[in-house]
């Protein structure tokens, strides 16, 4: 069943009902300043960092849930209720959620009253902007007591929810006129501050949250609203709040419109007070003064919008599905500028309190928004790679505040080190900016170490050639892209963590998907040396991945399907020998991707085995059957239940591996039939099955082992989205950027029909049109640009041209 529909034409998720599943959110934010938002207005805001900079509190597996926001009381003659429904849960007369790209709308109505609430965060500056409408449509005079309400966070998210003996001494706030201030830490190690203001006059104000709610009750009702009369309090320690009283009346048909302000402020050391124990405000009054009235909201929105049709403007397609119309437009491009933004360090499963931003993650996250912000995506790579040991291996995790690499996961993750080829070829291949290989770049954030970028890429190479088993595969170390197979971990004690105990030095677990993955990105990395006349690095890494080409055959095929790895006993993984986990979904994937294979016949006996053994209505599953026992040699991976997460759960992330396999055979009605699975427009409707957001993509689904078979976990924050517009992008519909242009090679399903792409790539546009009139699957019989004939499929880039109008016919 459905609980909203698409409004394609505006860009939004229209949520009918404040009864989802779970919490349907939206992000908020395009550069520093971040909100998560849900569709019943619960979430929380934060400044570049969830963890250090947390500007409002939020309670995970709080009951009942998403109970905790920016909120709107309304008390309109007794009758209290909320624009977004929480937390007060009283009934409305309608309701209508629209999460938009980078802002939310509320409209909803109770007893012949409107409300209207837009929240977006602007483009350029570092604040969340609620701005409130109010109309009287009933045939009487109403006299209105409204009642804004934010909980500040203590700023260290973790410190916030831990280590109450100091910090419910700490809090401390400011009031000036119609602004509260947040200065907790302020007259210590902190020269920042946040606030919360509306723009008119207000009939009174509280602080502490313990005097607006009222002692020991919740936030449903707090004893303010319902008593219409804020107690001017002022917190002093325990737990400050910022709230506004606003009383006003409307006539039948009258509208009244407030712009509520929730901002960030820093100071210079030296500048960081007014007067004694008073903070510098100059900052907070120069922002409020920008969104001092609704015509300024209005115009901040407006550039908003601009600002997305730009970027989503850079890839557009038009075909006969609506789905990868809507999809390929607007949400799938729009998770994946949410994922470069967060990584998977924010959302309502990342409680943005320990993971930071993930070396592997934020290389594949690159893949699906390098053509949206080339020159971010550039400053993403350098910020990664300054992050790299010496040796090419790489703190898993940093932390997107320093920029420093961390060690709450540790190291030793023997497949990091290439993903960074991955991006820095994916850059390449984009922008064409070859001069990002000879910045500087320390190697763990230490100058004195720092060499250029093309030597951080041969580090990443040589680490896999330096670290090779006994079958010439490469080592597992903590773990490859399954962070649960943990080979060389052997813990028998609950509470231990996987990924850190035991070593990841010795040991000689090998893994055949980190095997695929070398002779994918060493060829890239052989050819990054071609582009630059490396001729020695470039011969070096030809050697190095036919060699390993030869030890994937040699030592990881099994008779049908390639093997997973091998155990720290050199027995094998993801074997028919095995008697659980006998086929594994990654090394299917990525052995295909690279070509491993295909010319010998056993590409396509992969993928069969990968359909016949590990499909389902709902996706691929990861592994089958179902680990039923915990393996100590395995570790994490078994210790879920059967069919969920690693253990047989549906991996939405690797499913577009397989999907871009099958088109590296020619299989377009197989891509595509697993494209449509997992893809969330496609599955809207089972969304009481699904449960999570139907307009983006989750990290996994249960598999046909779990209770609940299509229940989703894990949205937004999820490589599915980067790699699932890669697949869509480039191997389905065909647009490959390459080192000296555009290369046009679909792989379609035959009933898929003409269409047409519009591509922006290089500072010029480019105007595609697919035709496919005998309904192949993959080929290009050839291609015309401004109506001549090319010879191939690649599309050369022409100095100073900035449109190309072509015509592909497939054949």
């Amino acid at each position: 069943m459905n609980f909203g529909h698409f409004d394609d034409m505006a860009k939004e998720y229209v949520i009918t009902t404040p009864d989802t599943p779970l919490p349907w959110i939206n992000y908020l934010g395009s550069r520093d300043f971040f909100s998560l938002i849900s569709n019943t207005c619960g979430g929380y805001s934060f400044y570049k960092d969830a963890k250090l900079l947390r500007i409002t509190r939020y309670r995970y597996n709080s009951l009942p849930p998403d109970s905790n926001g920016k909120y709107y009381y309304i008390n309109d003659n007794g009758t209290i209720w909320n624009p977004g429904t929480m937390p007060s849960r009283t009934p409305v007369d309608s309701y209508e959620c629209r999460h938009g790209m980078g802002y939310s709308r509320f409209c909803s109505s109770k007893n012949g009253l409107e409300a209207n609430l837009l929240a977006f965060v602007p483009v350029d500056a570092a604040c969340e902007i609620n701005h409130l409408k109010l109309k009287n449509t009933s045939s009487a005079k109403k006299q209105i007591s409204l009642f804004s309400y934010v909980e500040f966070c203590l700023w260290n998210a973790i410190d916030d929810m831990n280590n109450f003996q100091r910090n419910l001494s700490i809090g401390e706030v400011e009031i000036e006129g119609s602004t509260i201030y947040h200065k907790t830490e302020y007259r210590e190690r902190r020269n920042h501050y946040s606030f919360f203001s509306v723009n008119v006059p207000v009939d009174g104000f509280d602080t502490s949250r313990d005097v607006f709610l009222g002692a020991g009750n919740g936030n449903a009702i707090p004893d303010a609203v319902r008593e219409k009369k804020c107690r001017g309090s002022v917190a002093s320690g325990w737990y400050p709040i910022a709230s506004h009283q606003i009383n006003l009346s409307l006539a039948p048909g009258e509208e009244k419109e407030f712009v509520f302000v929730l901002g960030y402020c820093e100071n210079p050391e030296e500048e960081k007070w007014e007067s004694p124990g008073v903070i510098r405000k100059d900052g907070a009054h120069a922002l409020l003064a920008r969104f001092a009235t609704p015509r300024q909201a209005e115009a901040a929105f407006a550039q908003l919008n601009e600002y997305w049709d730009g970027l989503l403007s850079r890839f557009t397609v038009e075909s006969g599905n609506e789905h990868v119309n809507r999809m390929v437009n607007i949400w799938n491009q729009y998770q994946c500028m949410v994922t470069f933004n967060m990584s998977r360090s924010a959302s309502y499963y990342e409680s943005g309190t320990g993971r930071g931003m993930g070396f592997r993650d934020s290389c594949q996250d690159l893949l699906g928004f390098v053509h949206l912000i080339p020159e971010r995506a550039r400053e993403r790579i350098l910020d990664i790679a300054a992050t790299q040991f010496e040796d090419g291996s790489a703190y898993h995790q940093y932390q997107p505040l320093t920029k420093k690499g961390n060690l709450d996961i540790g190291s030793g993750f023997n497949d990091d080190p290439l993903w960074l080829i991955a991006a820095v070829a994916a850059y390449l291949k984009e922008t064409g900016d070859f001069s990002i290989l000879d910045e500087v770049v320390p190697f763990d954030n230490r100058p004195e170490l720092a060499q250029p970028l093309l030597e951080h890429l041969y580090r990443s190479f040589r680490y896999t050639c330096t670290h090779l088993g006994p079958h010439k595969l490469p080592l597992i170390g903590r773990a490859d892209w399954n962070d649960c197979l943990n080979l060389n971990c052997f813990s028998k004690e609950p509470g231990e963590p996987f990924q850190t105990t035991g070593p990841s030095e010795g040991p000689v677990a090998e893994s055949v998907f980190i095997a695929g993955m070398f002779v994918k990105y060493g060829r890239e990395f052989a050819e990054i040396c071609h582009q630059t006349g490396r001729t020695d690095y470039e011969e070096e890494a030809l050697r190095a991945t036919e060699q390993m080409y030869q030890s994937v055959l040699d030592a990881g095929w099994d008779g049908e399907w390639f093997l997973r790895a091998y155990d720290a006993s050199s027995e094998k993984i993801g074997s028919k020998e095995c008697r659980e986990g006998q086929i594994y979904i990654e090394p299917q994937g990525f052995c295909v991707m690279a070509g491993i294979g295909v010319e010998e016949g056993l590409a396509e006996k992969a993928l069969d085995s990968v359909k016949e053994r590990l499909d389902t209505k709902y996706g691929i599953m990861i592994l089958q059957p179902a680990y039923t026992q915990y393996y100590l040699n395995l570790g994490e991976i078994s210790s879920y239940p059967p069919g969920y997460k690693e253990n047989a759960g549906i991996f939405c992330h690797n499913n577009p591996w397989i999907s871009i396999a099958e088109t590296v055979i020619g299989r377009g009605d197989r891509a595509f039939e697993i494209y449509e699975k997992t893809c969330p427009s496609c599955i809207e409707h089972i969304s009481e099955i699904h449960r999570t957001e139907p307009y983006v993509y989750s990290q996994m689904i249960a598999g046909a082992d779990a209770f609940y078979h299509g229940e989703a976990k894990n949205s937004w924050l999820t490589g599915t989205a980067a790699w699932t517009f890669v697949n869509i992008s480039q191997a389905i519909l065909g647009v490959q950027p390459d080192y000296d242009g555009l290369r046009i090679d679909p792989c379609v399903p035959s009933s898929f029909g003409s269409f047409r792409l519009i591509r922006k790539f290089r500072g010029s546009t480019y105007y595609i049109d697919v035709e496919n009139p005998d309904g192949v699957q993959k080929g290009v019989s050839g291609i015309s640009v401004d109506g001549k004939e090319i010879a191939g499929n690649l599309i050369p880039v022409e100095a100073g041209k900035t449109e190309y109008h072509v015509t592909v016919r497939m054949g």
